[in-house]
């Protein structure tokens, strides 16, 4: 907890960012969560090129000066942009005062059953009125579903079946395949009609075999595609 000074700020007033924690150099996570992570948060920079968002894992959120900040495996906060000068003290974790909003969407991976995802987690996703809560347990530690979708209505979040998020206009899908050589179940972004946010490798992939492809078919037709 951080002792509240305020300071000035035109007619308003914001906490001053120095007396914040922004990072605490502490190592955490696994193989598996960061990998998971890295693949929700990279499919979204990937695929949404035309977009405005700011997506990131294990970043600080403040909600309010007079709490630590709480640290979600992933969250998504759309219509926002990391600052030009992100090494400024007050720029290095998402603070809602200065966004002013809370990120769209916030996301646990649960490891262990030391997280209190479903508890004191919840209750400040809550608080801080995050449109989202998700929590994967891929090895269901924390019951027998794999994956939690709470949705605030009002003040309060409701534990929902939907996986399509309507007020960010994504979906989540529980997916089997390989990425980055590892064979596992994943959790994936996906569009309405459940196809799954691609990863650049994997849009590069498609665009080779959309090469290859054609170029079979200017061989068939007595084409050299070389010369093309």
């Amino acid at each position: 907890m951080v002792e509240q000074i305020l300071i000035n700020t035109d007619d308003f007033y914001v906490p001053d960012a120095n007396l914040l924690i922004t990072e605490d150099d502490t190592p955490v996570d696994n193989f598996a969560s960061e990998k998971q992570q890295r693949l929700l948060v990279g499919s979204l920079y990937s695929s949404l090129q035309n977009q405005t968002f700011l997506a990131a894992a294990n970043v600080g959120v403040y909600y309010t000066d007079l709490q630590p900040p709480i640290v979600p495996d992933i969250f998504l906060s759309l219509d926002a942009q990391v600052p030009e000068k992100w090494w400024e003290k007050h720029n290095r974790c998402y603070m809602v005062w200065r966004f002013g909003k809370p990120p769209e969407v916030v996301m646990e991976i649960v490891s262990n059953k030391e997280g209190d995802e479903l508890g004191k987690k919840l209750e400040i996703y809550e608080q801080m009125r995050a449109s989202y809560y998700i929590v994967y347990d891929p090895n269901q530690q924390l019951g027998e579903q794999a994956l939690r979708i709470y949705e605030l209505r009002g003040r309060r979040y409701f534990e929902t079946s939907e996986t399509w998020l309507e007020q960010v206009g994504l979906g989540l899908t529980l997916w089997s395949g390989e990425f980055e050589g590892r064979q596992d179940n994943w959790l994936r972004w996906c569009y309405q009609d459940r196809t799954i946010l691609l990863t650049g490798d994997e849009r590069a992939e498609q665009a080779e075999q959309r090469a290859q492809l054609l170029a079979e078919r200017l061989r068939a037709m007595g084409i050299d595609p070389d010369t093309v």
